[in-house]
């Protein structure tokens, strides 16, 4: 009996795929093709009559370009340490400008070590950061939270 029922489910789920591949839609464009193409063709049409002038490109360009520096951070700003590079700017920005995690770039040394302390004792929480202060001594958190405090200045400087 079940062969039976599984024969018949069998033959109709085929039958469908047949009916829906002689139908066009699916396999062979149908409807939805025409319609992509009539969307591409508009386009096309469009963008001839409204073509901007070279002057405005390098303008749009111009933007363009400014909008991707300060979405990367700027990374050519000033030197980093690499010790910072590998940790610290993936969240916090080349320059300290912030990305995922807050900005650091204005605050000063003392403030950012005694964050830093925090982090790793778990008073502050944060599972990233304390993951990446877990293996650090009191020495090498001082030079993150000196070099930090001192981005300012090398902001300033270039």
């Amino acid at each position: 009996m079940k062969n039976i029922i599984v024969g018949i489910l069998t033959l109709l789920v085929v039958g469908l795929m047949v009916m829906t591949a002689m139908g066009g839609r699916a396999f062979h464009g149908g409807e939805a093709g025409n319609v992509i193409e009539d969307m591409g063709s508009r386009t096309a049409a469009t963008s001839q009559d409204s073509a901007p002038k070279a002057k405005d490109d390098r303008v749009i360009e111009q933007d363009k370009l400014r909008a991707l520096r300060e979405k990367a951070g700027n990374i050519g700003g000033f030197k980093v340490s690499k010790d910072y590079k590998s940790k610290c700017a993936s969240c916090h920005g080349m320059n300290g400008e912030g990305i995922i995690g807050p900005k650091l770039i204005g605050l000063k040394g003392d403030v950012v070590y005694q964050q830093l302390l925090d982090y790793k004792a778990g008073r502050k929480e944060n599972i990233v950061m304390k993951g990446l202060l877990m293996n650090l001594n009191e020495t090498q958190l001082k030079e993150f939270a000196d070099e930090i405090g001192e981005f300012e200045a090398r902001a300033a400087a270039q």
